[in-house]
């Protein structure tokens, strides 16, 4: 069997509500990989700002040539395109653009196979535990409680909430809120998303921590890893990394620098499936669990695939299928009771027309 053709399409996909910092949309890029026996593949490229129009140029105008004619074997056409695309930088752009590509290699191989995408790669598991999330800090706090509220009535015991604001003590007194609405019992993940330098996270991590953070997601500048080694000398909180690392490398280094409690790849970022399949084996060599970070209909299919798992982020309507990009519901379902796949052949994903 051998590739035919490569088609791309874009999509804009409108927020239901602006997350911090007026992010009111994703956009999208859909990769379809097309077969001389018919079988079509689907795969996803994501971008929260900007670079949507420059990864559709190095899908069909750099990677198309190299695969069109060649057979669909995702390992393989991952590395030749790793190596064709190195010369303009292997993370980034290049990394997403490729991803789309390795996503639907592997959609191709489970259909071809008669085989859900989770049980092709292995299935560790049929549930995965899962987490209660919201793009709040810019919320004042009456609606950060009440969006807390929902998430426990929907039956979440496990919530993050975002942190890193100007002054620390509106940090402080929302956290205790929410600390006291979940109870001593639940699950409490604070998010910095980078916000912090390193004396203000020693500081706010200091005052935070006697609410009992299960993790502190991005305490820092994601790709300094100095700076992360000091912190970490300085506190016994989790730190939570990997949204913004983008390859198995960085993944190898902050993994061995022993500043990588939980891992957090974005399977579109680190350039895909099969480089994402590499960095949570490399996580379980070092015992640290998988978190796999945003796109849950993806996300938690992988989940069940992993040697280690965490749990998988349920961001109220924050999915492709609640944004509208699919024409039919993936099989994948992310809600208080956890996350569970039942995709038939492939993953399941068929976008809707733009």
């Amino acid at each position: 069997m051998r590739i035919t053709d490569i088609e791309c399409t874009t999509r804009r996909l409108p927020l239901h509500e602006t997350w911090d910092g007026g992010l009111d949309h994703h956009d999208v890029l859909v990769t379809r990989v097309h077969t001389e026996t018919g079988v079509v593949g689907t795969g996803l490229g994501w971008t929260p700002r900007v670079g949507i129009a420059a990864m559709r140029a190095i899908v069909t105008e750099d990677c198309s040539p190299l695969l069109v004619g060649r057979a669909p074997d995702p390992v393989p056409r991952w590395r030749e395109l790793y190596e064709r695309l190195h010369e303009a930088g292997p993370e980034g752009i290049s990394a997403m653009a490729l991803a789309s590509i390795d996503i639907a290699l592997w959609d191709v191989r489970a259909q071809v196979a008669g085989s859900s995408l989770v049980d092709l790669l292995g299935r560790h598991r049929d549930v995965a535990p899962a987490y209660g999330s919201g793009v709040n800090l810019d919320k004042s706090l009456p609606e950060l409680l009440a969006q807390v509220r929902h998430m426990l009535e929907s039956g979440h015991t496990a919530l993050k909430l975002k942190v890193g604001s100007a002054d620390t003590e509106r940090d402080v007194e929302r956290v205790a809120r929410v600390r006291e609405l979940l109870g001593p019992g639940g699950k409490l993940m604070l998010d910095a998303n980078q916000r912090w330098d390193l004396p203000t996270a020693r500081r706010a991590i200091d005052t935070l921590a006697r609410f009992d953070p299960h993790w502190i997601e991005e305490p820092l500048p994601a790709d300094d890893f100095p700076a992360h080694e000091r912190l970490r000398a300085s506190t016994a909180v989790p730190f939570a990394i990997g949204e913004n690392l983008r390859s198995v490398r960085r993944f190898r280094d902050a993994l061995v620098r022993g500043i990588c409690d939980v891992a957090q790849p974005n399977v579109v970022r680190v350039g895909g499936i099969t480089p994402f399949l590499r960095i949570a084996e490399l996580a379980a060599t070092y015992d640290v669990p998988v978190a796999p970070h945003l796109l849950p209909e993806l996300s938690a299919q992988l989940a069940l695939c992993v040697p280690l798992v965490s749990m998988v982020e349920d961001i109220d309507r924050a999915g492709l299928e609640d944004l509208g990009a699919l024409s039919r519901p993936s099989g994948v379902l992310v809600d208080a009771s956890g996350a569970r796949a039942d995709t038939g052949p492939g993953h399941g994903l068929e976008f809707a027309a733009s």
